[in-house]
């Protein structure tokens, strides 16, 4: 993921950000279409490498001896998302909010229900799966959450 840094600017929605993944094979950095389709590949970076050909799923004739789609410079402020953090429930949005540059913390995570109901830890997630049993019967899990944060680049 990466986003611009701008030092005027407090906060950037998740929406702005541009998803990338790392080739394991030639290791450059090719664009990820969609959010969606990058958690699904992040939840399975581990046990299933991602490689520039399984971009031609949305760029078909993408290959390894093709110039990366994004290289690192000074004027952008990378993040790196860990590796098989799962995707969020159906209908539930993970969030990550970088922080403006000089705090203390690089990022903040959080998830979102379509009701506009935010979680900012494990703890209130939990809290209000044991209030909406609703949820349980939908197969919504405490262990699909992950508030860990990026790694700055």
């Amino acid at each position: 993921m990466e986003r611009d840094q701008d030092p005027n600017l407090k906060k950037k929605v998740a929406d702005e950000m541009e998803f990338v993944v790392q080739c394991s094979r030639c290791f450059k950095w090719r664009y990820i279409p969609t959010k969606e389709r990058y958690e699904k590949i992040r939840e399975h970076l581990l046990e299933c490498p991602f490689y520039c050909e399984d971009a031609r799923e949305w760029c078909p004739s993408i290959s390894c001896d093709d110039i990366p789609d994004v290289t690192q410079n000074e004027r952008k402020l990378w993040a790196f998302d860990k590796p098989s953090i799962p995707q969020p429930p159906s209908g539930w949005k993970r969030i990550l909010k970088i922080r403006a540059a000089g705090g203390t913390k690089f990022a903040d995570v959080y998830y979102d229900l379509p009701t506009r109901t935010k979680f900012r830890s494990k703890i209130e997630v939990e809290r209000y799966l044991k209030q909406h049993s609703e949820y349980a019967s939908q197969g919504v899990k405490l262990e699909k959450f992950s508030f860990q944060t990026p790694r700055p680049l």
